[in-house]
């Protein structure tokens, strides 16, 4: 029987994306979710196993850990996509915020990692850790600074985990920039997000989908970043 993939955040946007196609792909997929939401219910209906987890907290990271290793023992990969996009401007607590990025981002998958790593040992094959980073790892963001130094700590991890699991687990990132919309985004703003990529298109969800198969699928790509950025870093 194929072991299940972890996916962080899978209820919504990107996370959701790629947990719907896994399951059409008849692969075993577990999914956490922080809110109550149709889509929940939906991946359950279509087979996935579904965690409620709060990853702000130490406690939250611990009690999805053990449900994980309740559930199963072992993983094909782990997608590590559950995020927040607070920003200083939403805040007055900037230490909070910055605690709060770090935690989600960094401190969760870095935990996650290490706590789950045996699950990942095969007897046969590669298995995965996918970071969902952001196009801002490497370029900054002056309206959510703190999102970005956790999204580049990410990155870091990938780096690490990449050499601390070697040969058995492949660890990479897929690092987008636009590739949806929010339903509440206005017009003047989609036609002033779009001029700044190259190709000046908003994908959707599925080049990050076609990514993260790319990804389970190599053989020989490891500590490496796929950037969906439509050449946003040549503008």
């Amino acid at each position: 029987m194929t072991a299940p993939i972890l996916i962080t955040g899978g209820a919504q946007r990107l996370g959701l994306a790629i947990a719907k196609d896994l399951l059409r792909q008849n692969i075993p997929v577990i999914i956490t979710y922080r809110s109550e939401k149709p889509s929940v219910t939906e991946l359950i209906a279509s087979g996935a196993h579904a965690i409620h987890a709060d990853f702000a907290t130490k406690k939250g990271v611990d009690a999805c850990i053990n449900k994980v290793r309740e559930h199963t023992q072992s993983l094909r990969a782990i997608v590590h996509n559950a995020s927040d996009w607070d920003q200083e401007s939403g805040s007055d607590d900037y230490d909070a915020l910055f605690n709060k990025m770090m935690q989600v981002h960094a401190k969760t998958p870095y935990r996650i990692n290490l706590a789950l790593q045996e699950l990942l040992n095969q007897p046969s094959g590669f298995t995965d850790i996918i970071h969902m980073t952001d196009f801002v790892q490497d370029k900054g963001s002056k309206k959510h600074i703190a999102y970005a130094a956790s999204k580049a700590a990410l990155h870091n991890l990938t780096l690490s985990f990449s050499a601390l699991l070697a040969p058995k687990v492949k660890v990479n990132s897929v690092a987008p920039a636009l590739v949806m919309f929010n339903e509440g985004d206005s017009e003047e703003y989609r036609a002033k997000a779009l001029q700044k990529s190259l190709l000046q298109t908003c994908p959707g969800s599925s080049e990050a989908v076609k990514a993260v198969n790319y990804l389970l699928n190599s053989e020989y790509i490891t500590g490496q970043t796929l950037h969906l950025n439509g050449g946003r870093h040549l503008k």
